[in-house]
């Protein structure tokens, strides 16, 4: 019993687990008594290497049993041969099936001894010689013989190297194409026997049309093989051709189905050339051209065949022009996937999300929509139409890689489930089926890795693959910019012909010369990027046809192109996600800042199709980031680098959003002046160290206010900074020497960020400081306590309304506040002489600020109802009540407002006027800006600048842009009367 025990364990040491395992070696002389029989290792480790050892040494077993006089020379083969060794085993330890095929004819393991493998061009040749002469059962029986010993060859060069890795593996092309192969000779051989028995190849013309797998050359090693029949003369004849043909290689090789034929199963089996076309022309649905897709003549008339398939072409490649295309063809995928068992949807190969459909269905509909006007993408292979769709760019190169590598495991997965019993199989083995899952990973040539079993690792690789697939097909699938590609007619799809200059001046393109000429510049030569653009471009003139400017917006993206061609995300973010080109398309088309900025800030361009991360910043966080950044920088000039960058990036970001309606106008303002107080922040600190560095001393601390609309928080895009500079002395430092160091260090800052740049202008403007431009850049905090107690003037009071720490030493900052509270907000408030004189200011200011020739009802600024009107009501308020009211000490013009109402100083109805119309002017002023790329003040009469400032507002191309300008006026109107009985009250 002890012997037995220890033959058994060292027979457990090769892989052998069943219990029949010594007995069969021993029978076929590779196990003695003692152990492994003498020239038996090289079969025992051979053995040991391959998917299941229990079951190849069964199938040698049986092979001795069907023939024990020819047994020996198989034996003394398989310890000689190490070919023959390596694929035989391969084979046994796979297929339970091809070992059965073996066993029936046990002279057919001869033809694993060549190491040539048959020819693909021969199959046909050898399938029709073993029929020739033969009718009935015989046929059948030859040809499935001689299928057979094929099928083994294919199937022991796809598996010999998991047994013997000098053998070389052959590719999945190789094994797909092969297998494809043979299914056409199968189906020529079966169609020589038919037209034999039925007399009929005089009377009647038949060619055999493949679809499907077959039609795309990728075979599986089990599969229905999808045909459609065209015929020519008797059809009767040829019908009964064709049913004969798929009755002989049905029973012998595989079923042929012919249900992908013109009204499925319910139509005829065999329709003329003319039938198909009326067929395809009227009746049928989009399915249908997909499959078509992968048509293609394999056997029969080749004439006939080749007609049949220039017949389809021009319908095929037009398909995508039919109403709902791309919608018809997702919701098949999903009808397709929802016949599934929700239990098995995991697991299925073929049919389940993550599965082989993810990958044809997404390459497919691809092909259909840029295949009508790229003759590249027009294969019936899944995997050379996936290459071609990468390497001209319709599919990121990474995507495309990751989706063949996916695609290649799934079907090698797919095939060794049918070689085990040559039976059609999708179905990959659930958790707990270990044994099953040991023997695929072995035939996989997934081997145990990092602590885990073979079929540990092979559920990991296929939970991996899968969630690949399936991300991948819902990014390509569902691709917004499918259906917009869909909705081209062909002939603009073709960018540089007649036809398309035509449609860009239907579409409302005022130089379709001119922009023809940049789609040239855009899409010429051979290279990717030029294949990326051909594809994107249609989709982008016709989103450019509905924006104010699409001559200016073409433009714009030409030029942004060209500044971004080796950005290498830039066309993959454009074609992978439609709503960034649809956003992109409205902001070139609307705005002259927008693409100045994109190529400086190309970075905002990926958030575009994320509205969160466009609009959904914080402005505190924006500050916090920027300060540390230039925090990070070794010198002054690279801080003002770093300070500007970051600005235009922020800008940039701020006016999509805006633009696309994401922010709203306080929003906007809060952003752009927290990003400004950032600047001035990491700018002053900068300039501060250089300073120190140079004396070796810092002799002051500096503070700045923020005054005017960088004060309220109420900055536009073309706003200056309005600031005050207070320093005071540290340590032994005199006053002098204070002042001068804080000069120095403003002058710097004001120089630095004043310097000529393409970006919208950084002004620094002291102009409020006591004295005006005549007054010292900087005082000490006691020099502007004294000035203010003595010599304040009613409009300084004014000004300080808005004043507020922005930047420097925070609590020299907070004192200044403190010093100046007093002096506008008045303990008495204002006496009658003093609001008078605030009412004598703004008149001069609404007459000689005025531009000559401004309509004083649409200027924004000075204009009747316009932010000067709404904002010296709120401050005359705050400078009269605000020592009664607290909540008027604000710099805030909106708050101020709302103070009012909430102190009953003016009506609810009257304040929400001013505020509309404050919101609306602001807004206005800042659309612009975004338009014309220049800060202005007046709403633009008319044109396309004032339809691009409309459409800001939500109004269509299609509205008459001057109902825009009438609601700006009746807002005004509104806002300008009750600024008459406010501001002019006593």
């Amino acid at each position: 019993m002890a012997d037995r025990s220890r033959s058994k364990a060292s027979v457990a040491r090769f892989g052998f687990t069943d219990d029949r395992a010594e007995e069969q070696l021993s029978a076929v002389g590779l196990w003695s008594e003692t152990g492994p029989a003498e020239g038996a290792d090289d079969v025992l480790l051979a053995l040991s290497r391959g998917p299941d050892a229990d079951l190849a040494v069964h199938g040698l077993d049986r092979l001795r049993e069907a023939d024990e006089r020819a047994w020996p020379e198989l034996a003394d083969a398989l310890r000689e041969n190490a070919f023959l060794r390596g694929r035989l085993l391969a084979v046994l330890g796979t297929s339970s099936a091809l070992a059965d095929f073996l066993v029936g004819s046990p002279d057919q393991w001869q033809r694993l001894t060549k190491r040539k493998l048959t020819a693909q061009e021969q199959y046909t040749e050898e399938l029709v010689s073993a029929v020739e002469g033969l009718d009935g059962t015989e046929a059948e029986q030859a040809l499935r013989a001689g299928y057979r010993g094929l099928l083994l060859e294919i199937a022991a060069a796809d598996l010999g190297h998991i047994v013997d890795p000098e053998l070389g593996a052959s590719t999945y092309t190789e094994i797909t194409h092969r297998l494809t192969a043979l299914a056409e000779a199968a189906l020529r051989a079966g169609l020589v026997v038919a037209e034999a028995e039925t007399n009929g190849p005089e009377r009647a013309k038949l060619a055999v049309i493949a679809m499907g797998k077959c039609g795309g050359r990728e075979l599986n090693y089990v599969s229905d093989v999808d045909v459609v029949f065209v015929g020519d003369g008797d059809l009767q004849v040829g019908t009964r051709i064709a049913s004969k043909m798929m009755g002989i290689v049905g029973k012998a090789c595989f079923e042929v189905d012919a249900a992908l034929r013109p009204e499925g199963k319910a139509g005829a089996l065999v329709r003329t050339l003319d039938g198909h076309d009326a067929y395809y022309k009227k009746w049928a649905r989009t399915w249908e051209f997909q499959a078509l897709l992968k048509a293609r003549p394999v056997a029969g008339d080749e004439e006939l065949g080749a007609q049949y398939c220039e017949l389809i072409a021009p319908m095929v490649w037009a398909a995508a022009e039919r109403e709902n295309f791309v919608g018809d063809v997702q919701r098949m995928r999903r009808r397709v996937e929802g016949h599934v068992p929700s239990e098995l949807v995991e697991r299925e190969l073929k049919l389940g999300r993550g599965g082989l459909r993810d990958v044809e269905f997404a390459v497919q509909l691809l092909q259909l929509v840029h295949g009508r006007v790229d003759p590249d993408l027009r294969s019936s292979s899944t995997l050379e139409a996936l290459a071609a769709l990468g390497e001209s760019g319709y599919v990121g190169r990474a995507d495309a890689a990751e989706l063949e590598g996916s695609y290649e495991f799934l079907r090698s997965i797919e095939h060794r489930l049918q070689l085990r019993r040559l039976r059609r199989t999708h179905l990959f083995p659930d958790t707990s089926e270990t044994t099953e899952l040991r023997w695929l990973a072995r035939a996989s040539g997934i081997r145990p890795s990092r602590g885990r079993s073979e079929a540990e690792a092979l559920v990991a690789e296929f939970k991996r693959h899968g969630q690949r697939i399936r991300r991948l097909h819902e990014k390509l699938f569902y691709r917004p910019l499918l259906e917009s590609v869909a909705r081209v007619p062909t002939g603009a799809l073709r960018l540089t012909t007649k036809e398309a200059s035509s449609r860009l001046n239907a579409l409302g393109y005022a130089a379709p010369d001119g922009a023809l000429h940049h789609i040239k510049a855009l899409t010429s030569g051979v290279s990717r990027r030029a294949s990326i653009q051909q594809a994107l471009l249609p989709v982008l003139l016709d989103l450019l046809a509905d924006t104010p400017d699409p001559d200016g917006g073409l433009l714009a993206y030409r030029k942004v192109s060209e500044a971004l061609a080796e950005t290498p995300w830039y066309l993959r973010v454009l074609r992978d996600e439609g709503a960034v080109v649809e956003r992109l398309a409205f902001l070139l088309g609307t705005s002259k800042l927008v693409p100045d900025l994109l190529v400086r800030a190309p970075e905002v361009l990926q958030l575009l199709g994320a509205p969160d991360r466009l609009a959904g910043r914080s402005p505190r966080e924006v500050a916090t980031s920027l300060r540390a950044a230039v925090r990070r920088q070794p010198g002054l000039n690279a801080a003002v680098t770093t300070a500007r960058s970051l600005r235009r990036h922020e800008l940039l970001r701020v006016a999509s959003a805006d633009l696309l309606g994401l922010m709203d106008v306080v929003g906007v303002c809060e952003a752009l002046s927290s990003v400004w107080a950032a600047v001035l922040q990491g700018t002053l600190a900068a300039a501060i160290r250089k300073r120190v560095a140079e004396l070796g001393a810092e002799p002051a601390a500096i503070a700045v206010i923020g005054m005017g609309r960088l004060g309220g928080s109420e900055l536009g895009y073309g706003s200056d900074a309005d600031v005050l500079f207070v320093c005071e002395p540290v340590g032994e430092a005199s006053d002098a020497d204070a002042v001068k160091f804080a000069s120095s260090v403003a002058e710097t800052v004001r120089k630095v960020l004043g310097a000529p740049s393409s970006d919208p202008a950084l002004e620094v403007d002291t102009n409020l400081r006591p004295e005006g431009r005549n007054g010292p850049l900087v005082r000490t905090l006691e020099s502007y306590r004294a000035y203010y107690a003595r010599w304040a003037e009613v409009w300084e009071a004014q000004a300080l309304l808005r004043a507020r720490f922005v930047a420097g030493d925070a609590d020299l900052g907070e004192r200044f506040i403190a010093a100046i509270d007093p002096v506008r907000y008045p303990a008495d408030g204002l006496d009658s002489g003093r609001a008078r004189e605030v009412r004598r200011i703004k008149a001069r200011v609404d007459t000689e600020r005025m531009p000559k020739g401004a309509d004083p009802t649409t200027h924004t600024k000075l204009g009747r109802g316009g932010l000067a009107d709404v904002e010296w009501t709120a401050q005359l308020a705050q400078l009269r009540y605000a020592h009664r009211f607290p909540a008027l000490r604000t710099t805030s013009t909106v708050e101020a407002l709302r103070a009012m109402a909430h102190a009953e100083l003016a009506s609810e109805g009257d304040i929400e006027s001013l505020v509309e119309a404050w919101m609306l002017a602001t807004r206005v002023r800042n659309a612009g800006m975004l338009v014309r790329g220049k800060a202005v003040d007046q709403i633009p009469g008319s044109g396309r600048e004032l339809a691009a400032v409309a459409m800001v507002f939500d109004y269509s191309a299609d509205d008459d842009p001057g109902e825009f300008l009438d609601f700006y006026r009746r807002t005004t109107r509104r806002a300008h009367a009750v600024v008459e009985r406010l501001f002019y009250d006593d």
